[in-house]
């Protein structure tokens, strides 16, 4: 259906790409209104006393805005969540941010992360926005899908991992994905860590061949309300 609002909702700059940016490709191609918020400052984790230097923070929004620029996507907000310590916030305050950006965004399909993630921001928020789209008389969103992120997903425990239901075709987008993901100066990594090109083209040839395409991403059908 085109002209749909698309919520995406992840913890940190460069999660949105690495899980959904072939889906959020083909949402934009489709003429769909994307809206992208990215919750956490995605730095305080790497600092000895967990501050956050304004200009680091604005050069990595800075690539965050570039890669959804290369992808079609121009609605991006940032919140000011801990950086890797979201479990030291109170859940209600996440999901309300929540609830408010996908109320202003009038989205009907929302796109986050997978609850068995390994980093606990993932977890946090995969929490939250099944909280913040609980299916009251009135809620806008009908479906909610859980997508994976290397370097975390592929981490978590065995009985944890990530299966996906739902496969889509992204080989028309794929290049577009990682020419996004190459925006992001500090999160790139070179072969063969999770977070390189290589790595990211075969996770999509691995879930395309398991669906019967040359490329696709993986998503976990969470919720779906037919109307």
């Amino acid at each position: 259906m085109a002209n749909e609002n698309i919520a995406v909702v992840v913890a940190h700059p460069d999660d949105e790409v690495l899980a959904f940016g072939g889906v959020m490709g083909r949402h934009v191609a489709r003429s769909d209104n994307v809206h992208l918020l990215i919750m956490a400052t995605g730095l305080a984790a790497r600092t000895g006393d967990n501050s956050v230097d304004a200009g680091s923070l604005e050069k990595l929004r800075g690539d965050a805005r570039a890669a959804a620029k290369v992808l079609g996507v121009g609605n991006v907000t940032f919140g000011d969540f801990p950086d890797n310590r979201m479990d030291s916030v109170a859940l209600l305050d996440v999901v309300k941010r929540i609830e408010q950006f996908l109320d202003q965004a009038a989205a009907t399909t929302l796109y986050t992360h997978h609850v068995g993630d390994m980093n606990i921001d993932h977890t946090v928020i995969a929490r939250a926005a099944l909280t913040a789209c609980r299916p009251l008389p009135g809620a806008k969103i009908r479906r909610i899908y859980s997508g994976e992120v290397l370097s975390s997903s592929e981490y978590a425990l065995p009985e944890h991992r990530f299966l996906p239901t739902t496969y889509v075709d992204i080989e028309a987008f794929l290049e577009r994905k990682c020419t996004a993901m190459k925006c992001y100066r500090s999160e790139i990594r070179n072969t063969p860590h999770p977070r390189s090109v290589d790595s990211i083209v075969a996770l999509a040839r691995l879930r395309g061949s398991e669906a019967g395409l040359k490329a696709a991403e993986g998503l976990r059908l969470l919720r779906e309300i037919e109307r």
